[in-house]
């Protein structure tokens, strides 16, 4: 069961001047996937990053690079998770994508351009086609962080540490 601190009107106050996150979260926007609710977080404690199948561009790097550089978080995660839409549509053929609207179809084809040449050929049953896509997604997430000088500065001062997730909807478990 889920002990979520709910905040009192005396803890919200607290933080009205200053945040104190210690994680920082690039998850997607699926209503079904809220950061705060997975860890049983309260307010102010994680910093969270939300976008359709939490992939990075301009306004979500800086976002975390905020994070770590302003509010000094010690974690950043990037949480993909089981059935993520945003990862399913991207596996639609090129010329479908090409269909949608333009931001929508920049953002699809970034995903789909992480699958690579066959990376998702050969696997038929659908729960692990799904699993490996996520997976792949969120690893070239971690690559693309992991190519940013100031957060691996802090990784390689021990300041920070940059990991990848997998949430489970269906368990509930966050694997790492």
């Amino acid at each position: 069961a889920a002990t979520r601190p709910e905040s009192s009107a005396f803890d919200r106050r607290a933080l009205i001047s200053k945040q104190f996150p210690t994680v920082a979260v690039l998850s997607c926007a699926d209503s079904r996937v809220p950061p705060e609710l997975i860890f049983d977080q309260g307010l102010g404690s994680v910093f969270v990053v939300r976008v359709a199948g939490n992939v990075l561009a301009t306004s979500t790097m800086a976002s975390l690079q905020y994070a770590v550089h302003f509010l000094k978080v010690k974690v950043l995660l990037v949480l993909g998770h089981e059935l993520c839409g945003a990862v399913k549509a991207a596996q639609l053929p090129s010329d479908q994508l090409e269909q949608e609207p333009r931001e929508l179809s920049i953002a699809l084809r970034g995903i789909k351009y992480n699958f690579g040449q066959g990376k998702l050929q050969g696997t038929e049953d659908p729960r692990t086609l799904d699993r490996e896509a996520v997976t792949i997604n969120t690893k070239r997430q971690v690559e693309t962080i992991a190519e940013d000088e100031g957060i691996m500065g802090k990784v390689s001062s021990g300041e920070l540490l940059v990991v990848g997730g997998f949430y489970e909807i269906s368990s509930g478990i966050v694997d790492f």
